[in-house]
């Protein structure tokens, strides 16, 4: 069975009360991630902030890194990835790991304080922008002068403060603009955690070629995005489309740049699609079936993800 790493879920936030990570109802669990050989998951403390309430949005971030805090204090078999070295000791060890992450930078509202904050708490990768404007930059969108819209000023400056702290930069969700602005600010390699193909699939949320060429060229990675939407413009996907959007990214990227991001969680699934980590194995078959070698598998796998997280963290 083949180690693995998924840069991308939003299980956390859709957590019930009543229900833990170790065994639950939702695509991920501990329990699970023992089963499939994952190594890590990434967890993400999702906010929708619709109308602009980011204090409100950061109470819940906060929340749901307290949460995570308990989780992992309580089960001895998962741990909280603060440093590369903690992926090794799991490694050998045996243990499954979480990296908290936050989907949504705009709980920063323009305070430098809470970057620090939440990086004592151990949040190890903050995703610039959601679906909203907010005090880092613009997301992305149809409209084409909206999609070129940039950073702003303290987006610039949480870049190279991230870079500094040891914390992934995700670009997945940013807009074009914002995205050229990261790939020259930062001096680390910088993510999309969870995006596809804009070549295969004409979504904004997607990649451009010549995106996937700079990614490759910074040392970054691209998780591969299980959403049937973003695979397939007409929501028909199939397991096959995850493997052509793979192929794609390894032959725009190169096989070092492109890993995992499924989205578990994020997104409504219809009954013959992919229900949760559990039937990763019909996605090593496809992208096999589609020409990815051993040696690709295992880079795509885990082995980039884990270069990455030694070069940044």
């Amino acid at each position: 069975m083949r180690k693995w790493i998924d840069m991308h879920c939003d299980t956390l936030s859709k957590l019930l009360p009543a229900e833990t990570l170790e065994e639950n109802s939702l695509c991920v669990d501990r329990k699970r991630m023992e089963q499939t050989k994952m190594l890590a998951e990434f967890f993400a403390c999702f906010v929708y902030v619709p109308d602009g309430k980011w204090e409100e949005a950061y109470q819940k971030v906060m929340e749901m890194v307290a949460r995570m805090e308990c989780e992992t204090k309580e089960n001895k078999k998962l741990k909280l990835i603060k440093t590369a070295k903690d992926l090794e000791y799991a490694e050998r060890e045996e243990l499954n790991l979480a990296l908290l992450t936050v989907e949504e930078g705009g709980v920063l509202n323009g305070n430098r304080n809470r970057l620090e904050e939440l990086y004592q708490r151990g949040v190890r990768l903050i995703t610039l922008t959601w679906n909203y404007e907010n005090c880092i930059g613009y997301p992305n969108s149809r409209n084409a002068q909206e999609m070129q819209k940039g950073l702003k000023s303290f987006g610039k400056q949480m870049v190279e403060e991230m870079n500094e702290r040891g914390m992934l930069v995700d670009v997945s969700h940013l807009s074009d603009g914002g995205f050229w602005d990261c790939i020259r600010l930062s001096k680390k390699p910088i993510i999309a955690s969870h995006s596809n193909a804009r070549a295969l699939c004409a979504h904004p949320r997607n990649l451009s070629d010549e995106m996937l060429c700079a990614l490759g060229e910074c040392g970054g990675v691209v998780g591969l995005n299980f959403y049937p939407q973003f695979l397939q413009s007409d929501r028909s996907a199939e397991v096959l489309d995850i493997a052509k959007h793979g192929m794609h990214i390894l032959q725009k990227a190169g096989e070092d740049s492109v890993a995992l991001g499924t989205d578990f969680d994020g997104f409504e699934a219809g009954k013959n699609w992919i229900r949760g980590i559990e039937e990763i194995e019909c996605v090593w078959d496809a992208l096999k079936k589609a020409g990815m070698t051993e040696r690709q598998l295992d880079k795509l796998s885990y082995q980039n993800v884990k270069r990455v997280l030694g070069e940044v963290l």
